[in-house]
């Protein structure tokens, strides 16, 4: 009474990534269930491959999006590293300085013309 596991079981067949994308350009062309039949595959079977690559294709999109603005902001982060520096070595200049006066004496104008 010992069955064989594998009994009526089909084992299950592996095809390259290279068949997958030929047979999806196929059935672009000539249709899923044309392309399927040639093939000797279910038509679902095409179906999921479409589906997964148009899955990872939208997943590689996003990566790249994200890339770029990552990108974009580590130019932001310079900039603004720059701008910092800056901003400090003019407040060090400007705190050396002697404090002048912001009122202007008019009197000195005054005699220094006359005389």
């Amino acid at each position: 009474m010992s069955r064989k596991k594998s009994e009526g079981k089909t084992e299950r067949k592996r095809f390259s990534a290279e068949f997958k994308h030929q047979a999806l350009l196929r059935a672009v062309r000539d249709g899923v269930p044309a392309v399927a039949r040639d093939l000797g595959l279910e038509p679902a079977q095409l179906y999921a491959w479409r589906a997964k690559a148009q899955q990872q294709g939208e997943d590689a999109e996003t990566q790249r999006l994200q890339q770029s603005e990552t990108a974009r902001l580590k130019r932001e982060v310079a900039r603004l590293e720059e701008e910092v520096a800056f901003l400090k070595k003019a407040a060090a200049y400007f705190a050396k300085q002697p404090k002048r006066s912001t009122r202007r004496c008019t009197h000195t104008r005054e005699n220094s013309r006359s005389g």
